[in-house]
């Protein structure tokens, strides 16, 4: 376990969770509609954010995945770096994962727009409105048990609603025309200014894993 692992966990005060159930069988992801739809984002051109990114941000982990988790949008790091939650977001998501004994390789991480929106302000809704048919398809895709929306504006978007976000936590809500479960929780750059909210986030990762423990795939 690394330091940030560590350190997150001792200040929560609790030990990690290590993963007791075996391996379910997945859904098996259209390996070539994944692909087209890859280079379909890499390449996409349908609002103005293309102008200023530097790499498109798809999203990185397991097609098989049981858990998806969904944010806003990519930042500076993402995108100088094409992959969703690095820096030290990332790092303390990471943790976050460690400590219900998943890894980032375990769970698909996504954000709900494909580009940097500039100085990292919120997205419009023309931006969302262009990149929601890119997230569809990667939810249709991969056909998670759960998504986990991490942040005000992720939460509000999925739901489509302006519900504050701590009125949002604590509960199962659907996603979609497949009803898909999804939990809501706070996004770990929020954390990062908020420490004292952790323990409230942990409360909602045990949420997680008491939902995919139960979870027949």
């Amino acid at each position: 376990m690394n330091t940030i692992s560590s350190h997150y966990l001792d200040e929560l005060g609790i030990i990690r969770w290590e993963s007791r159930y075996a391996p379910q069988t997945a859904p098996v992801c259209d390996e070539s509609a994944w692909e087209n739809l890859k280079e379909t984002v890499k390449h996409c051109r349908q609002c103005s954010l293309h102008q200023g990114r530097t790499n498109t941000v798809f999203g990185v982990g397991s097609q098989q995945a049981s858990l998806m988790i969904i944010g806003e949008a990519p930042g500076f790091h993402e995108d100088q770096q094409g992959e969703p939650f690095v820096g030290r977001a990332g790092q303390l998501l990471t943790a976050m994962l460690k400590s219900i004994g998943l890894r980032r390789e375990d769970v698909f991480i996504a954000n709900i727009l494909k580009c940097r929106p500039p100085d990292n302000r919120d997205p419009q809704a023309d931006e969302i409105q262009t990149c929601t048919a890119f997230l569809t398809q990667q939810i249709a895709l991969i056909q998670p048990d759960l998504l986990l929306a991490v942040g005000r504006i992720a939460a509000q978007y999925l739901l489509n609603c302006s519900s504050p976000l701590k009125s949002l936590r604590n509960t199962i809500h659907h996603y979609g025309e497949s009803q898909t479960p999804l939990i809501v929780t706070y996004h770990p750059a929020y954390l990062l200014r908020s420490p004292a909210d952790k323990k409230m986030a942990f409360s909602d990762l045990q949420f997680v894993r008491k939902k995919l423990s139960t979870a027949v795939r």
